[in-house]
Order: structure tokens, then C-alpha cells, then sequence
């Protein structure tokens, strides 16, 4: 098996193996450590500054959440917890894309990060519509 690495970390890429599942404490983990390295790369200026705090706070925000949605103590308050992952890799996806415009030289490096983001929120949203229907 080859051992394809991500370009922004050591990691395997979550993607690599779609079949595999994965811990979502593991996967939004993975997701906030590889929006800090990509915070690190990014040339500060006036303009990129305070989008960089606000993707680090957004996307670093996305597991902090979800930890908090997986010790939730009622199915209310389990909804309430998920939908706050769902809105802040929303965010995420909002800021990287800012980014990608205001810092041209890290674009790329942005796009699997979208991706991520991307499906962090459609699995959030289909955890909230499970839980809502049963």
C-alpha cells in the first residue's frame, strides 16, 4: 500500500480511503491541525490578518463542537451542538475561500481544506436530519 501524504501535514489524507470510516473526534481534530498549518503559510498584511484569526477560530471551532455535541446529556441538546459544527465549517469554507482571494500564493493549498469542509457539513447536516426524523 502506498503511503500518499497530505501536503500540509505527515497525515494520511482523510479522504485517501473512502471507505474507511473514520472518528469524527479524530476527523474534525485533523481538520482544525491542518487549518493552523495552513494559518502558519499565510503572508500577514493588513487584509489577511484578521481573516486568519477568523478561520483559525471557525475552523479550530468545528471539533471543540462537535466534542461538546458527543457528551451531550439530551438528544435536544445533542441537535442544538451539531447544528453549531454544521454553521462553523459553514464559516470555515466562507474564510478559506477569502483567503484564497486576499493570498493568491496559498489557494491551492486551500482547495482540500473546502473539500473538508464540505463534508464535515454534509455529514453534520445528515446527523441533524436522522435525529430530527426519528
Amino acid at each position: 500500500m502506498t503511503n500518499i501524504q497530505s501536503p500540509m501535514t505527515n497525515k494520511i489524507p482523510i479522504n485517501q480511503y473512502p471507505n474507511k470510516k473514520y472518528d469524527l473526534r479524530d476527523r474534525t481534530a485533523e481538520f482544525g491541525e491542518n487549518i493552523l498549518s495552513l494559518a502558519k503559510k499565510i503572508p500577514e498584511n493588513s487584509i489577511t490578518r484578521p481573516l486568519i484569526s477568523q478561520l483559525v477560530r471557525s475552523g479550530t471551532s468545528v471539533g471543540a463542537n462537535y466534542c461538546e455535541a458527543d457528551d451531550a446529556s439530551t438528544r435536544k441538546d445533542f441537535i442544538y451542538k451539531i447544528g453549531t459544527c454544521r454553521r462553523e465549517s459553514k464559516e470555515s469554507k466562507y474564510w478559506l475561500r477569502m483567503l484564497a482571494v486576499a493570498a493568491p500564493s496559498i489557494e491551492e493549498e486551500t482547495k482540500p481544506l473546502l473539500s473538508e469542509a464540505q463534508e464535515l457539513n454534509l455529514i453534520f447536516s445528515a446527523i441533524i436530519n436522522k435525529m430530527q426524523n426519528r
